[in-house]
């Protein structure tokens, strides 16, 4: 059996999201499962080769999980013959490194935003394009199960014309004060590259226009609803970013998508992102890992009565879309496709390119929330 190993040079795995997500669930998993069968007697192995600015951590991880190496010296390791570059760190921190893996001709994957503004986004698509490398950017929420039997309910037709979309997302991160918060300060201080926008739109992005089409236009009011935190030390700190956005996206075809997003808000449904999704012929709620229907032809005539109270189990009339599948971790599964891409040197679907537009949808939000009004995307966005 022949075996294709490729080196991958993981920044950032000393983190919540580096670490769990994509060194843990992904790049280990593939590799403690003996790689990827590409169906011809062959396979794709990988070896993670972990980067950082701690070395203790770094030590500890790799020793926790039989990692061969760690370094802290980027540069070098640029210079050697790690054929992947993987970002997970600060988005602060990741133009330059980026930057640097392209000029050195290794295929960059990495996490979102992929850079802090739009310029700087375009600058790394500009550089990939010249490498000829194959460059992507992760997009973990389409690969989840919830979303996934979502496009399929699109594929099928089941909506027939689609309306609109609402989605809710959020939870209550805490202050830090009375519980440690669940999120790193940084995520709360602008200057550090925090804020809902920045981090979210860039999400829904992907998700409006791989399920729904392009966005077209934004209006967008975001804000900071808890303007004091306390950070991992206990100490406390002004919040200078936006921990919530309401928005509304107009996409390709007249569809209308109304998300609100925040971090200071308490759950009251089943998962903690859910999408609607109404249509003539039919409307779904999806989440990350359910999703529930209700076509046309069962859709009941509820009667609005103010003076009575409401004693039809709404929720009941939907019914739930089955598996028929088995679905694996979303990260884990772009991961494979990402590899993939590589070994048969094809372009990865979800590029840099989709980065950007991520990115000028964030901008745009922000935009729109400041001066009070609606912000049409750029038609040839990347």
């Amino acid at each position: 059996m022949t075996e294709h190993t490729y080196r991958i040079l993981m920044n950032g795995v000393t983190g919540r999201m580096g670490y769990h997500q994509h060194l843990l669930r992904s790049v280990l998993a593939i590799r403690d499962d003996g790689g990827i069968d590409l169906g011809d007697g062959s396979r794709i192995q990988v070896e993670p080769v972990l980067l950082g600015r701690n070395a203790d951590k770094l030590a500890h991880i790799a020793k926790q999980h039989g990692i061969a190496e760690w370094h802290t010296d980027l540069t070098a390791q640029l210079a050697g013959d790690a054929q992947i570059y993987f970002d997970a760190q600060v988005t602060s921190r990741r133009h330059e490194a980026i930057t640097a893996a392209l000029a050195a001709g290794k295929h960059v994957y990495t996490e979102k935003p992929v850079a802090g503004s739009i310029a700087e986004g375009q600058q790394l698509v500009d550089a990939a394009r010249a490498a000829g490398v194959v460059h992507g950017v992760v997009h973990d929420k389409i690969f989840l199960p919830g979303l996934r039997k979502l496009k399929r309910l699109v594929d099928a037709g089941f909506f027939g014309r689609i309306l609109s979309v609402r989605g809710e997302f959020g939870y209550w991160v805490f202050e830090g004060d009375l519980l440690p918060a669940q999120r790193p300060s940084w995520n709360y201080r602008a200057e550090d590259g925090g804020g809902l926008v920045l981090d979210m739109f860039c999400h829904w992005n992907y998700v409006l226009e791989n399920l729904f089409g392009r966005v077209r236009a934004v209006t967008a009011k975001a804000v900071t609803h808890i303007p004091q935190r306390w950070d991992e030390h206990g100490r406390p700190y002004r919040a200078t970013a936006d921990d919530a956005a309401y928005a509304i996206f107009e996409l390709d075809g007249d569809v209308i998508a109304q998300v609100n997003s925040s971090w200071a808000v308490r759950v009251e449904r089943r998962e903690l992102v859910e999408f609607q999704v109404d249509g003539t012929h039919g409307s779904a709620v999806a989440g990350l890992f359910g999703c529930r229907v209700q076509p046309r032809v069962r859709t009941p005539r509820p009667r609005w009565n103010p003076d009575e109270p409401t004693t039809e189990d709404f929720r009941a009339q939907w019914d739930e879309v089955p598996d028929n599948t088995e679905f694996g971790n979303g990260f884990r599964a772009q991961w494979e496709q990402f590899l993939l891409d590589v070994h048969h040197d094809r372009p990865h679907a979800y590029d840099l390119a989709a980065g950007v537009r991520g990115l000028q949808l964030a901008h745009a939000g922000l935009e729109s929330s400041a001066q009070g009004r609606r912000i049409a995307l750029p038609g040839d966005a990347a």
